[in-house]
């Protein structure tokens, strides 16, 4: 649509309540001429890339685009000095606003929140300019360069963290079920080692009931472990000692004496 005019303001040259007259306008050569052309389409307006800085001090990249149209060109053209530049700085300040009120981990999930929010913050002082916002897209929410490598570096310490709690909590249990073992197995000997002085006592009871005499029993046991460990030790692939009875002499002796009875 293009609007005419001399540059004065359509009030003071008696056009009623100040309206453009849509349709057929003439124009005065050299006294008149078109002040601006202004379209009635969608209008697509680019959001710089800016930075803000949320509530918890981290330091976010976003931009955004809005989708406009103008609905009454005299208030486009007349209510404000550029329409385009005042609507990009409304939304930049607004966004800025809105991100500054979340944390970082609130705005990188709410894109859509921010959306809604934000457009509804702008919608009337838009519509004063005789301007509709269609949409408002949020393109990019990115933290900085900085605070990525600050993030990469807090997510590696992170799983350092829970790496190492993972192996200190392996190392316990893996502890624990060694001592549990360990007990078990020393609770098991125990009981054998009872068990098998419970049946020594046993045997030499019933030896003794049997020949009455109370030291050869004992003396029968004792020899009897003895040869059984000399029959293990014989019994190994490394063995390389003779084992000689501790008191060879008695037994050579007890041996003989027996002989010449």
């Amino acid at each position: 649509m293009a609007l005419g005019g001399t540059g004065v303001d359509p009030a003071d040259r008696g056009d009623e309540c100040g309206d453009v007259w849509s349709g057929l306008n003439l124009i005065v050569p050299y006294i008149e001429s078109i002040r601006e052309r202004i379209t009635t389409r969608d209008i697509i307006l680019d959001i710089p890339q800016q930075e803000v800085i949320t509530k918890d001090n981290a330091v976010i990249l976003t931009n955004a685009v809005t989708f406009l149209r103008v609905t009454k060109p005299e208030n486009a053209l007349y209510g404000v000095e550029n329409f385009r530049l005042a609507i990009q700085q409304l939304v930049m300040t607004t966004l800025r606003s809105i991100l500054g009120e979340m944390s970082l981990d609130e705005a990188l999930s709410n894109r859509d929140h921010i959306k809604a929010k934000l457009k509804d913050q702008i919608v009337d002082d838009v519509a004063d300019w005789g301007v509709t916002v269609k949409s408002v897209e949020i393109q990019d929410i990115n933290p900085s360069a900085s605070m990525q490598k600050a993030m990469e570096q807090q997510a590696a310490a992170e799983r350092e963290r829970r790496a190492v709690e993972t192996m200190a909590e392996g190392n316990k249990n893996a502890a624990i079920l060694e001592a549990d073992g360990k007990l078990a197995a020393a609770e098991r000997e125990a009981k054998a080692q009872i068990a098998l002085a419970n049946a020594s006592a046993e045997a030499i009871r019933l030896i003794s009931e049997n020949i009455q005499d109370k030291e050869l029993p004992a003396m029968f046991l004792l020899g009897d472990r003895y040869i059984n460990s000399l029959e293990k030790i014989s019994e190994s692939d490394n063995s390389k000692f003779v084992i000689y009875p501790a008191d060879l002499q008695g037994a050579i002796k007890g041996m003989l004496g027996s002989v010449f009875k």
